[in-house]
C-alpha cells in the first residue's frame, strides 16, 4: 500500500468514526477523533473552536433534535481534506431558537469538509441552508 493509500484510509477511518459516533451520541468519542476540534457552520455563521466550545455545540445542537443523525451519501478525497455529502435528519422535539418543539421532522443534504493536518482532524466545515430545515419543521 503506497504512503498516498494509507493516508487516505486513514483520513476515512477517522471520519467514519467521527459520524458513527456522533449517530450513536457519544460525544467524547466524536471529539477523541480530532487533533484540534473546530466546527465550522457556514449555514449559521458559527465558529466553535477548541475542546469545550465543541463539546457545547454537540450538546446545544441535540436540545431541540435529540434524534439527530447523518447518513452518508459519498466521500471524496483531496490533498489536505476530504469532503462529504450526506444527509442529516432529525426530529424536532426540543425547543429551537426559542420556538416550541413542532414534532415534524427533517432530512437535508449537507456537505462538510473535513480538514487534515497529516492524519490529525483539525476542523469540521459543514456546507447547508438553514432555510431548508425551517421550512421541513414548518417554520418557514
Amino acid at each position: 500500500m503506497s504512503d498516498a493509500t494509507a493516508l487516505r484510509a486513514s483520513r476515512e477511518a477517522v471520519i467514519r468514526r467521527h459520524m458513527e459516533a456522533e449517530n450513536a451520541l457519544d460525544f467524547d468519542a466524536a471529539l477523541a477523533t480530532f487533533a484540534h476540534p473546530r466546527y465550522e457552520l457556514i449555514g449559521l455563521d458559527q465558529v466553535h473552536d477548541g475542546e469545550q466550545a465543541v463539546a457545547e455545540y454537540f450538546r446545544q445542537s441535540r436540545e431541540p433534535f435529540p434524534d439527530q443523525r447523518n447518513e452518508m451519501i459519498a466521500m471524496h478525497h483531496a490533498d489536505d481534506v476530504v469532503i462529504t455529502e450526506f444527509w442529516l435528519m432529525g426530529t424536532h422535539l426540543g425547543e429551537l431558537f426559542g420556538i416550541s418543539p413542532t414534532g415534524k421532522e427533517f432530512r437535508v443534504q449537507m456537505c462538510a469538509v473535513f480538514m487534515f493536518e497529516g492524519e490529525g482532524l483539525v476542523c469540521e466545515r459543514v456546507y447547508f441552508n438553514p432555510n431548508q430545515i425551517l421550512a421541513q419543521l414548518g417554520l418557514a
